[in-house]
């Protein structure tokens, strides 16, 4: 945390910097030159540094004085409509005379019949639904000579208590050329009942059709070469309540969870304060879940990987069906619990991971269709799984090593002004437990380190300092100098990138490293100024 304010820090003076330099080399036209030496100084940045500029409150709180981590993360979340995917379908309800020829007086209804559909819906038997979003695209067929009255239903689709229906009026057609009439309905809302005609079934969808001939027109000859057709195209369906067995279904993946602040971090080590890593599932759904945290390991900015070793990986967890439902449910909780007395946790977190990967599997339905088709999901059924570790803000640093690169782009006219060395000195207020010891490496375009400049002292832990008692604070104060020598000043147009590398130890006050917690308050207060030597030739 310290090394991202710092290379905001540096951000700012790199700009800050630039801008000095193209000041002093403004040239005025004199015809004779003059120079001189002449030495500036130079405030570059004042600020001060605490935890609210790096963290969110959900991540913090404070207990005793100190700060305490809540590391609450949901690693895994589902609901029902990854479970329930109705792919687009298109179903087709036909109708042909079985005679010859039949003929039919104005208004007479020559066809009402109902018909099944089956859904093709992979891995689960779906009973009942309610539909969230999506359409039926509706185009109907007519190929008599006279206009014709379409009614289509779908018995078992209720919206607020009412049956959908919708009804066309279609004009004369021909056998080749039948006339058509198209629309788009939205299906939001709808509850259908997929059981079928026989109300045993599943994912069976029923349609209706009625005909009638114009009342209005002549009688009209039906032949059984005339095809009467509609097509409804389902779009887009997704639904938020599902009733049925939904199979058994594994899911499982391994899982990148980056943790892109420990790339900074290139050496050093760490001491933690003992905690526990719990693994909470929860199940939402009303129907029966097996869960196995498979592997963990992370990996650090070395390379170095350490995997969790305990005895509870790859073990199953079996998890009950939610209760209650909609506004009353009351998932199931199960939980694993990594802690030092049944894993190496300690060394998992020491290695200073990076890249984290959890190996995980889930199991819906383990032991079959125990609830004979009563599946159950709800709008806010979740299967979730989520990471908990609290602990103290504690850490011992051990010649900690982080690091960061940006980008600078100086350039020095030397034929009218000329720097001939400089310094930078950072005078700093510190109430955090730690020292910090900085040096800079500059590169050229290709990265090949062309000066190396140390601070000449590190920044004092507060450990050193005395008590402030306005505000209950340790606090300590330093400066570090930063000398430019006359040679990486010369280099100064080929200085294309600066790495800031930071070494963070936690002292006590006889100098020995130890696991130090952090004030609750704590802050780094900084002011940067630079001093320069130089001639300018006018």
């Amino acid at each position: 945390m310290y090394v991202k304010r710092l290379n905001t820090m540096m951000i700012k003076h790199r700009t800050t910097f630039l801008l000095f330099l193209l000041s002093v080399a403004i040239v005025s036209c004199k015809k004779e030159k003059t120079s001189w030496d002449s030495n500036w100084h130079v405030p570059v940045v004042e600020d001060t540094l605490d935890l609210s500029n790096l963290v969110n409150d959900s991540t913090l709180n404070v207990s005793g004085g100190f700060y305490n981590v809540d590391l609450t993360r949901t690693l895994f979340d589902i609901g029902i409509q990854d479970i329930i995917k109705i792919p687009d379908t298109t179903i087709t309800h036909s109708f042909v005379s079985a005679v010859q020829s039949l003929n039919v007086p104005p208004g007479f209804s020559f066809v009402n019949e109902i018909e099944e559909h089956e859904l093709n819906v992979e891995n689960v038997q779906l009973k009942k639904i309610r539909v969230s979003g999506g359409t039926i695209e509706m185009k109907v067929f007519n190929p008599l000579g006279t206009k014709a009255f379409f009614t289509v239903q779908l018995p078992g689709a209720i919206k607020n208590g009412v049956a959908f229906q919708e009804q066309y009026v279609v004009e004369a057609g021909t056998v080749q050329n039948p006339a058509s009439k198209t629309a788009t309905i939205s299906l939001a809302g709808y509850e259908l009942d997929l059981t079928g005609i026989s109300g045993g079934g599943f994912n069976l969808l029923q349609s209706q059709l009625i005909i009638n001939s114009d009342p209005l027109g002549p009688s009209v000859t039906i032949t059984n070469n005339q095809l009467f057709n509609v097509e409804a195209n389902f779009k887009n369906i997704t639904v938020d309540y599902a009733r049925g067995y939904f199979g058994n279904q594994v899911l499982e993946e391994t899982k990148l969870l980056p943790l892109e602040l420990m790339n900074a971090v290139i050496a050093g080590s760490v001491d933690l304060p003992e905690t526990s890593l719990t693994f909470e599932i929860e199940n939402g759904m009303k129907l029966g879940a097996k869960a196995t945290l498979v592997s963990l390991q992370n990996t650090n900015s070395a390379g170095n990987t350490v995997q969790l070793a305990a005895s509870q990986l790859g073990i199953p967890v079996f998890l009950n069906p939610a209760t209650g439902s909609w506004n009353g449910l009351n998932p199931s909780y199960e939980s694993i619990v990594f802690d030092a007395s049944n894993s190496n946790l300690e060394a998992y977190l020491e290695n200073l991971g990076n890249e984290h990967e959890v190996g995980y599997k889930l199991e819906l339905n383990p032991w079959g269709n125990i609830s004979g088709g009563w599946d159950e999901i709800f709008p806010n059924s979740r299967l979730r799984v989520k990471v908990k570790a609290q602990l103290p803000l504690a850490l011992g640093a051990n010649g900690l090593t982080v690091c960061d690169t940006f980008d600078l782009n100086l350039e020095q006219k030397s034929d009218r002004s000329r720097i001939n060395s400089g310094k930078i000195t950072l005078d700093a207020t510190n109430a955090f437990p730690f020292s910090c010891g900085v040096t800079l490496h500059l590169l050229d375009a290709n990265n090949n380190v062309l000066h190396v400049v140390q601070g000449e002292s590190d920044l004092l832990s507060s450990v050193y300092g005395s008590l402030d008692p306005f505000d209950g604070l340790m606090k300590k104060a330093s400066q570090v100098v930063f000398n430019l020598s006359e040679s990486a000043v010369s280099d100064i147009n080929l200085i294309k990138k600066v790495v800031v590398i930071a070494e963070l130890n936690t002292p006590n006050s006889a100098g020995s490293n130890q696991q130090v917690q952090i004030p609750a308050g704590g802050f780094l207060a900084v002011k940067l100024r630079a001093a320069f030597e130089f001639k300018a030739m006018l």
